[in-house]
């Protein structure tokens, strides 16, 4: 049986990856859709894009966390009330809908990894617009949808930490980084992977609907991040120097840690993501950071 699927937000970082990764499946009919093609803040247009479709993947996200500090309510509209049109319409036509979320929903205050479960309390308007997205999933699928969230999201397509860093070795001689906030580096296409595992999963009836965590395991700061980066592609990791978040100034707050634990997917059958060091080192051998750290190597 062919299963159809939806993946909105299909020209970003992460969408691009699921499309390529539901676009391999043999059993699999594909309709992607970027930012251009739908606005999830149209409703009608988001329930006529729904429709015929088995599962929906939301890859679609205002993603510009300082941005949403200065334009809140513009962003809720696609983070919150965007959500909540897709949820209604996955509602009225059968499909399920697997939502991409973020760690930004908690306050980054605990000692702990956060479950699933635990308390949400965003310090920042992205955070906030998120979690209203979360809410309309939770209230009107409460047993066809999915929510996933990740963090530190880094890929091929588009712009990233990863690929920041290795175009800014070519032009500095050392980076100052990052050293006091805690999180999970999730390379997009291992998390795209874990999308589709979980799609169908949902559709064989062995996942229950609910918060997932699709971060990578263990955790880091970006300053480890990027001087785990510059060690795998052959660069000298002590070009890089630890400072602490005051040295950048931010208009939106960031949460100190960010790091999730992973309970719900034994229930599933799926084993969680791998280690954020092993991601890493696997995404720098593809060709597109391979010719970025070469580029960051010879010096441009």
């Amino acid at each position: 049986m062919t299963t159809s699927w939806l993946v909105t937000g299909a020209g970003g970082i992460l969408g691009r990856d699921v499309l390529a990764e539901l676009s391999a499946e043999p059993d699999a009919a594909v309709t992607g859709l970027g930012r251009n093609q739908l606005d999830i803040t149209d409703q009608a247009a988001v329930h006529a894009a729904v429709a015929g479709h088995h599962v929906v993947v939301n890859c679609a996200a205002w993603t510009d966390v300082d941005g949403a500090e200065r334009a809140e309510t513009a962003a809720t509209a696609v983070n919150g009330t965007g959500v909540r049109h897709l949820a209604r319409a996955c509602a009225g036509s059968g499909a399920l809908l697997l939502h991409v979320s973020t760690d930004y929903v908690f306050p980054g205050d605990a000692r702990q990894p956060y479950a699933e479960d635990a308390p949400t309390g965003p310090v920042n308007a992205y955070g906030r617009g998120k979690l209203a997205g979360e809410r309309a999933v939770a209230e009107l699928l409460p047993r066809t949808g999915y929510t996933v969230r990740t963090a530190w999201l880094y890929g091929a397509h588009g712009r990233n930490f990863v690929t920041t860093m290795l175009q800014l070795a070519t032009r500095r001689e050392t980076l100052d980084v990052v050293a006091d906030q805690y999180g999970q580096p999730t390379w997009s296409r291992a998390l795209a992977r874990q999308l589709s595992a979980l799609g169908r999963a949902a559709l064989a009836g062995r996942a229950s609907a609910g918060v997932y965590h699709g971060t990578a395991g263990g955790h880091t700061t970006w300053y480890g991040l990027a001087r785990e980066t510059f060690r795998l592609s052959g660069l000298d990791p002590e070009r890089i120097r630890p400072v602490g978040s005051q040295k950048f100034p931010r208009p939106a707050a960031r949460p100190a840690s960010g790091v999730l634990a992973h309970g719900s997917w034994p229930r599933t059958g799926l084993a969680a993501l791998p280690q954020w060091d092993d991601q890493l080192t696997a995404a720098l051998q593809t060709p597109a950071f391979a010719a970025l750290a070469a580029a960051a190597r010879t010096g441009g």
